[in-house]
This record gives C-alpha cells, sequence and structure tokens, in this order.
C-alpha cells in the first residue's frame, strides 16, 4: 500500500473500536489465554509504552519499524520489538513516553511524529509491565540510528502483517512457560512473538 493511500485509509479508521484482547489473543499461546489476570500480574506492574511508526520508504511505500534489542543479561534480551521503554517522571504522558523512547532508541524526531491512535493496553507477565501501545506515522523516511539498546533496526512493509502467510507456529520455551506452541510472525526473516506479535495482531485487525 502507498503511503497516501494508508494515511486516507487510517485517517477514516479513527473512530472505529479496537478488537482489544480478542484481538491480541490470537497471537498468544493458548496457556495465556487460560490464565486470569490475577493470577499472573504481580503487584505494583510498571508502566511502559511503544511506537508502531508507519512511514514511507523511498518508493512511497508504508512501513513500520520495529527493533532487535540488544543483547544483556535481563528478560528481553535479543527479541525483536517496537521502540519503547518505561515511563519516566517528566513525561506528560503515555504518548510521550512513546515518542521519547522512540527518539532515544532510533533518532525519530519527536516533532515530526503524528500520533494516530492509542491501541489496548497490553500486560507483559515476564517482566511485570503494563505496555500502551500507541499507532504513529511521519510523512517521510527518517535517517534512523540506533542507540546502544538496540542492536538492528527493521524496516517491515506494511503488507507483510496483512498477508496470513506471515503466521507460524513455533515450539519456545520462557521463563514463564516451557515448550509451548507459540503463534509468531515471520517478518524479514525475524521471528516476531509475544507482546509485539500481539500488538501487531490488533494493528492486522484495526487496519483490515
Amino acid at each position: 500500500m502507498d503511503f497516501s493511500s494508508f494515511l486516507t485509509h487510517i485517517s477514516s479508521l479513527k473512530t472505529k473500536p479496537l478488537g482489544g484482547i480478542e484481538s491480541q489473543f490470537k497471537m498468544a499461546p493458548d496457556i495465556r489465554k487460560e490464565l486470569d489476570f490475577d493470577s499472573i500480574i504481580k503487584p505494583n506492574a510498571k508502566s511502559a509504552a511503544v511506537l508502531a511508526l508507519f512511514y514511507p520508504n523511498q518508493k512511497g511505500e508504508t512501513h513500520f519499524l520495529l527493533t532487535e534489542r540488544a543483547s544483556y543479561n535481563g528478560t528481553h534480551s535479543a527479541q525483536i520489538s517496537f521502540p519503547g521503554g518505561k515511563i519516566e517522571k517528566n513525561d506528560s504522558g503515555m504518548a510521550h513516553t512513546a515518542l521519547r523512547e522512540a527518539y532515544e532508541e532510533t533518532a525519530v524526531p519527536i516533532k515530526d511524529v503524528s500520533i494516530v491512535k492509542e491501541l489496548t493496553r497490553t500486560y507483559i507477565p515476564p517482566s511485570n509491565f503494563w505496555v500502551s501501545p500507541f499507532i504513529g506515522t511521519i510523512d517521510y523516511h527518517p535517517k534512523f540510528t540506533a542507540n546502544h539498546e538496540v542492536s538492528t533496526l527493521i524496516e517491515v512493509k506494511l503488507t507483510a502483517i496483512l498477508d496470513d502467510n506471515s503466521v507460524l507456529i513455533k515450539n519456545m520455551s520462557t521463563s514463564y512457560m516451557k515448550r509451548v506452541d507459540v503463534p509468531c510472525f515471520k517478518l524479514n526473516n525475524y521471528i516476531v512473538w509475544g507482546a509485539t506479535a500481539m500488538i501487531l495482531s490488533e494493528i492486522k485487525d484495526y487496519l483490515k
């Protein structure tokens, strides 16, 4: 989809309701669907925000940005995610957190990004975070620059997530589940799962 058509399409969707948990759970393992939130949410959950940034490439085709996290001794080491991070005391709100973190991690100018819509808040059990995702747009191809938190910047065509052939099942183990079949997106040969895949699923349903 060319970017001008994407902007027209997404503008027409602003009042459309989100798919919510139903959309997100299309890309969640069965074990996650069976758990009551009270049984997985720990006290004093932290807050974070991420930015799903859509933009044109040099040919005018709509893309969005994912990142491969740098390797470190932590829960989400080397995972694929949206730019984002935890809220800080000087942030004016969760949207500002998403924009600030995207700027810090990828050098996307905050002033040039338009926030289109806030998506359904997503809970991440291993790190005890509530994540607020935001769809944003920028009308040119940014000069992305990764900081130390990011190993790789991944520019993905919008059509990739709209294609059902991008969805697969992979047997995985994590800190809270062992050898479980997990729905994933395969995008640019990267396996995208967990909260990022759940957010992408809601975006996919919203755009469709």
